[in-house]
């Protein structure tokens, strides 16, 4: 469950290829469209944003094997996902129950800085389902460079968000990933943690 597209790849890179290596099928939920990174660009109105986000996300899990049929967005407002809660948990709930058991269903953390995420965790965990287990990985903040070799593979996915890395730059209050932010992302280690109901 990636409350943004970018955030899959952020909180999952290494686990999912090693699942689809291993022939483990793999279903990647977005839940909002990514609109709001860039909400002053002329050059990359809403609907041009949100398509190549969306491109994005599937481009960058077809490298790791999940067809765009794995894919499914829910389309909903970036940055105002509290207001749409109600809407984030039956969407959530209606994907979580057509997928086959056991699943293990990855969320972000519930202490995460992002609010759209802090939602996409409350929402998903309070969807109870037998075979349905929960497991929480942290986004925001970003953290301190880790030290370790920094996977290539999950570094080069992440950049090649473009709309997030650099490419949009005709909005000076518009979301770029730093530097320090990329290298802490393309940890050498994803953390998941089993969610306590």
């Amino acid at each position: 469950m990636a409350p943004h597209p970018d955030d899959e790849t952020i909180a999952a890179h290494a686990l999912i290829a090693r699942l689809r290596r291993r022939g483990v099928a793999v279903q990647v939920l977005v839940v909002t469209d990514g609109r709001a990174s860039h909400p002053g660009s002329a050059k990359w109105p809403r609907a041009r944003l949100v398509a190549e986000r969306r491109r994005e996300t599937r481009a960058a899990m077809r490298r790791v094997g999940v067809a765009a049929g794995a894919v499914t967005f829910l389309n909903l407002p970036d940055g105002a996902l509290a207001a749409h809660a109600g809407r984030a948990r039956h969407g959530i709930a209606r994907v979580a129950a057509r997928l086959a058991r056991p699943v293990a269903a990855l969320v972000p953390a519930i202490d995460d800085e992002h609010p759209d995420h802090r939602v996409v965790a409350a929402c998903a965990t309070r969807v109870a389902m037998p075979g349905l287990r929960w497991f929480a990985y942290p986004v925001w903040p970003a953290g301190n460079r880790l030290r370790g070799a920094t996977p290539m593979a999950k570094r080069h996915a992440i950049r090649r968000y473009a709309t997030q890395t650099g490419r949009i730059a005709d909005d000076p209050t518009g979301f770029t990933m730093t530097r320090t932010q990329i290298a802490a992302f393309s940890r050498p280690q994803e953390c998941f943690v089993a969610v306590r109901r």
